[in-house]
């Protein structure tokens, strides 16, 4: 009896110093994210200090002159936010009919490889889109869509002016097929999540398929759709090598959707190796700041709006 309480203490002892030992390693882990959080906001104040001590006239302003040493970033701000707008406005509703087809509505056999073409299309590096874009979408626009587009909307000034193949339109295009994988494949798993007691429930009161659907499944996995939309905000806004292809990179604000724009990335990818100045550098790097400010309020406001809604769903349950 001693022999065997003598072995016992030793392996509990062991395993408790291994547990130990497990719980530090993934605290290390975790501390590592906010680590690098920190790292790249101080490297990124440190590096654009000279522009900021400038004041806001470098998101204020409209004219990007690196020769007079004039830094003005709002059209390449418009052109980021307006690019990812049109991407989600294309996206999200694909997005969202391919991830209810095929958690709801598709047959088993089709499935697996709907949902694994999805999940292909996501891997495809980002310059492969925007080659692909530029000389196959592109030409694809001008002569079939956007002088029909003209045509029926033209007298709105968004639609107005001269066709241009690279376009903030065209640029919106490519990052609505670009982010439809990442919101699919998510809302996807969220619709899978919830329980098929749900389903019955909606079955139960004499609802059809879609009416169980748009009142029961998707109400219930809204907070996780609503996390794939604003992660494919973070994907689209961010974008660099396609949309660097396809918007044209001119740094004024157009007037037309049709025409050339520029994005705070593209901004980056194509000056970077260019600027000769320190205030040439640190402007670059503070649009780099500025990226980074927009996707960060973006996944937060998106973490507070998802916490509401799980509190209120909580909340619903107990009534």
């Amino acid at each position: 009896m001693t022999d065997n309480q003598g072995r016992t203490k030793p392996r509990r002892a062991s395993r408790a110093g291994a547990d130990s030992v497990f719980r530090f390693l993934t605290l290390v882990f975790a501390s590592s994210i906010t680590f690098l959080t920190l790292l790249y906001f101080y490297e990124l104040l440190t590096g654009s200090s000279l522009t900021l001590k400038l004041g806001p006239g470098f998101i204020t302003g409209s004219t990007w002159d690196p020769l007079r040493g004039v830094f003005g970033a709002l059209p390449m701000l418009y052109g980021s936010l307006v690019t990812a707008a049109i991407g989600l406005i294309i996206g999200v509703p694909t997005s969202l009919g391919v991830a209810i087809f095929i958690s709801e509505l598709a047959p088993q056999r089709l499935k697996f490889p709907i949902g694994f073409l999805v999940e292909l299309l996501a891997a495809v590096p980002s310059v492969v889109y925007g080659f692909w874009g530029l000389f196959i979408l592109a030409p694809f626009l001008t002569t079939y869509i956007y002088p029909y587009l003209q045509r029926y909307l033209g007298f709105l000034p968004l639609f107005g002016g001269q066709i241009y193949g690279v376009s903030i339109m065209s640029a919106g295009i490519i990052l609505a097929i670009m982010v439809i994988p990442i919101i699919s494949a998510i809302s996807r798993d969220a619709l899978q999540a919830v329980p098929d007691s749900q389903r019955e429930a909606a079955y139960a009161l004499g609802a059809t398929k879609s009416e169980a659907v748009g009142s029961s499944v998707l109400s219930y996995a809204r907070s996780g759709i609503i996390a794939a939309i604003f992660l494919g905000f973070g994907r689209a806004f961010g974008e660099t090598m396609a949309v660097t292809f396809m918007i044209g990179n001119s740094p004024v604000i157009p007037s037309s959707l049709l025409k050339p724009g520029y994005t705070l990335a593209s901004l980056i990818a194509n000056e970077f190796t260019e600027a000769t100045t320190k205030a040439y550098v640190s402007s670059l790097v503070e649009a780099g700041l500025v990226l980074l400010l927009v996707t960060f309020a973006s996944t937060f406001l998106g973490r507070l709006l998802i916490r509401r809604l799980i509190r209120e769903r909580e909340a619903a349950t107990y009534l």
